[in-house]
C-alpha cells in the first residue's frame, strides 16, 4: 500500500469514527434551561415580587431580612464571569443555600430544582455557609460582655424567676451519615452516627454560645469539659459579673449557668439535686431550675423546626456538616432578632437527640452551698412564686 492509499484510508477511518462518536456537551441540557426553568426564576422572583407571606415560608425569613443578609455576604460571594461561563450571582447562591437549609432537601434536589450541577450545588452551599459564619459571627453570636451578662440574668429573672442566671446549657446530637474510616468515633449511645453540639441559650430563645463538631461518642459532660466555655470559666477569662445579692435578699450568690444532671456542679454551673426522695426545698429548686433550663430546649426546637436540614442525617463530609450546623445557629439568631419565632416550634425538638446522662460528675461540696442558698431562697417569702408547691 503506497503512502497515498495509507493517507486516504486513515482519513476515511477518522471521519467514520468522528461521525460515530457522540458529541460531549459542556453543560447538560437540563442545566441549560436554568435562565427560564430554574426555581430562582420561576419561584423566588415571583414570590419576592407578589407574595411576602409565601416568601417567608420559602426562605424562612422576611424580604427585608433577606436583603440585609445579602448585603453582608454579597462581596465575599461575588465571582467574575469568564469566557467559558457566567458566574452565579451572590443572590442566587444565597437562595440556593437557604432553600437547602430550610427544606432539608438533598444536593441532588438542588441540581434538578435550580438547574445547576450537583457538585456546583455542594460548593455553593458550603461556601455560603462558611461566609455567613465568618461574616455574621461577631454580630449574631458575640462574646458576652459584663453588661450583656447582667442583661441575660435580668431576662431569666423576669421570665423564669431564676436569679443570677447566665444562660441554659445543653448538648444535642446532629445525625450524620457514617464518615468513611471513622470507626466508632461518631457513633453515639443510641447507635447512630452524629456530631455533638453544645449550646448556651438566653431567655430570649437566642444562642449565646455554640460549640459544634465533637465526636458522637462524647457525652454532654465531656463536651462541656472540652469546650472553650469551660476553659473560660476555669481560667476566669469570661466576663462573669461578681456575686450579687438575690432579689429582695442580702444573700449574695455567684452568677451561673444552669444544666441537667450530666453537667458537674461548680461555682458557675448549677444542676438539679439528684435522687428521688428529696426534701420540699430541693424539689422546689429542681422545679425552678427546670423552668430556666427549658429555654435551651425551646431554642433547639425553634432551630430544628425552622432549618429542617437538621431533621435528617447530613450526607456530606464531617467538616461540611459542621459548617451547616454553625450556619444554622447564626441564621437562628439573625432571624429571631428580626422576624421573631413561631411558638409551636418551641414545643418539640425534631432531628436533634439528647445525650444520655451516664457520665454523672460528683458534687463539689464547696459549690453545693450556693445551690443550698438558692433552695432556701426559693422557699422564702422574697423568692417563692405562688404556684411552685403545686408544680413539684
Amino acid at each position: 500500500m503506497d503512502p497515498v492509499q495509507v493517507f486516504v484510508f486513515a482519513a476515511m477511518g477518522y471521519l467514520y469514527l468522528k461521525r460515530k462518536r457522540k458529541r460531549r456537551t459542556w453543560v447538560h441540557q437540563i442545566n441549560t434551561a436554568k435562565p427560564t426553568h430554574g426555581h430562582f426564576v420561576t419561584l423566588y422572583r415571583p414570590l419576592r415580587a407578589r407574595d411576602p407571606v409565601k416568601f417567608f415560608n420559602y426562605m424562612r425569613m422576611s424580604i427585608p431580612s433577606f436583603d440585609e443578609l445579602l448585603s453582608r455576604v454579597r462581596e465575599p460571594l461575588t465571582k467574575r464571569d469568564t469566557n467559558m461561563r457566567a458566574a452565579i450571582p451572590p443572590e442566587e447562591m444565597l437562595v440556593i443555600t437557604l432553600r437547602y437549609l430550610a427544606s432539608g432537601c438533598s444536593l441532588k434536589d438542588l441540581h434538578y430544582n435550580f438547574r445547576i450541577g450537583r457538585s456546583t450545588a455542594g460548593e455553593i452551599v458550603r461556601k455560603v455557609c462558611q461566609t455567613i459564619w465568618e461574616t455574621m459571627k461577631e454580630q449574631c453570636l458575640p462574646t458576652p460582655t459584663h453588661k450583656a451578662c447582667v442583661e441575660i440574668a435580668a431576662g431569666f429573672w423576669e421570665r423564669a424567676n431564676f436569679p443570677n442566671c447566665l444562660g441554659a446549657v445543653d448538648g444535642k446530637h446532629v445525625r450524620i451519615v457514617k464518615p468513611q474510616q471513622s470507626g466508632s468515633l461518631y457513633q453515639n449511645y443510641k447507635h447512630f452516627f452524629s456530631i455533638g453540639v453544645l449550646a448556651v441559650a438566653d431567655a430570649n430563645y437566642s444562642f449565646v454560645y455554640v460549640d459544634v463538631g465533637s465526636y458522637g461518642k462524647d457525652s454532654d459532660s465531656t463536651l462541656f469539659r472540652n469546650s472553650t466555655l469551660w476553659n473560660g470559666i476555669e481560667s476566669g477569662s469570661l466576663n462573669i459579673p461578681r456575686p450579687a445579692p438575690l432579689p429582695g435578699s442580702d444573700v449574695a450568690v455567684p452568677y451561673a449557668f444552669v444544666g441537667d444532671e450530666a453537667f458537674g456542679l461548680s461555682t458557675h454551673l448549677l444542676r438539679p439535686y439528684s435522687g428521688t426522695h428529696l426534701t420540699v426545698k430541693k424539689r422546689v429548686f429542681n422545679y425552678r431550675l427546670s423552668r430556666a433550663r427549658r429555654y435551651v430546649e425551646c431554642t433547639f426546637g425553634i432551630l430544628s423546626n425552622k432549618w429542617r436540614i437538621l431533621h435528617r442525617p447530613l450526607d456530606v463530609h464531617v467538616e461540611f456538616c459542621v459548617d451547616i450546623v454553625k450556619c444554622c445557629c447564626i441564621l437562628h439568631n439573625y432571624v429571631r432578632a428580626r422576624d421573631g419565632f413561631n411558638f409551636d416550634d418551641t414545643l418539640t425538638v425534631v432531628g436533634l437527640e439528647d445525650d444520655a446522662n451516664n457520665d454523672i460528675i460528683a458534687v463539689n461540696r464547696h459549690s453545693n452551698r450556693f445551690r443550698d442558698a438558692l433552695s432556701n431562697y426559693f422557699t422564702s417569702d422574697a423568692g417563692q412564686v405562688p404556684w411552685q408547691l403545686g408544680s413539684i
